[in-house]
């Protein structure tokens, strides 16, 4: 198997010698008018080419028709890095603001919490919200959860006054320890849309907890 292998690449060595030498013998033999000629050629269809697919008359176009109503403006390149640097640290400030809220009253709820071994209440399951049995009822920890499509969010169907909680299928939803760290987490709905409401740019805001769930906004 070796050796056919081997006389394999010998023989393909040998016809690119071969094809290599064709090439040479050839180009000596092409007329200097001829290589210019089909430079010419080539050289026209990659334009027609370019300009078919890149749409530069189309922007040109455009471009003059806008004309009269622009101008152009010289930059100083320093000064709008500068800019553009302030502009981005203000924008990641606000947003490590939000943040250092939401785990100020996360830790603020933990603290004050005392842990209620026989705690039950309902909260809002993201995989079971708007779910209906087939009796036409709400199934448990569904409910009715109103949502609306928001341009900000991709025009996804969204609720921006309420969170909901999502927890892994493999993690029991009534656990006490859950529902206790859930219970917590309540907290931090306000502060949600606080967040929010200050810095109309945020996107989505989520808590995740050791006890495994997530607290999802909006």
């Amino acid at each position: 198997m070796e050796t056919r292998t081997l006389a394999m690449r010998n023989l393909l060595k040998i016809l690119g010698f071969f094809c290599l030498w064709i090439m040479v013998e050839a180009q000596m033999k092409i007329p200097p008018e001829t290589v210019q000629q089909w430079a010419s050629v080539f050289s026209v269809e990659l334009q027609d080419f370019t300009t078919k697919y890149s749409g530069s008359l189309l922007l040109q176009k455009k471009l003059k028709d806008v004309e009269s109503i622009i101008r152009i403006v010289e930059l100083n390149g320093a000064d709008f890095l500068r800019d553009y640097s302030e502009e981005i640290e203000r924008m990641l400030g606000s947003k490590m603001k939000s943040v250092k809220r939401l785990a100020e009253s996360a830790e603020d709820a933990d603290l004050y919490h005392e842990f209620n071994t026989s705690l039950q209440f309902d909260y809002y399951n993201s995989m079971l919200i708007n779910t209906i049995d087939e009796n036409g009822n709400y199934v448990e920890l569904g409910g009715e959860f109103p949502l609306e499509e928001n341009e900000h969010f991709n025009n996804l169907p969204v609720n921006t006054l309420q969170s909901n909680i999502q927890v892994p299928t493999n993690v029991y939803n009534k656990d006490p320890k859950l529902l206790n760290a859930i219970y917590n987490s309540e907290a931090l709905n306000d502060v949600y849309i606080n967040n929010f409401q200050r810095d109309p740019t945020l996107t989505w805001q989520y808590f995740g907890s050791s006890f495994g769930f997530f607290r999802i906004y909006p």
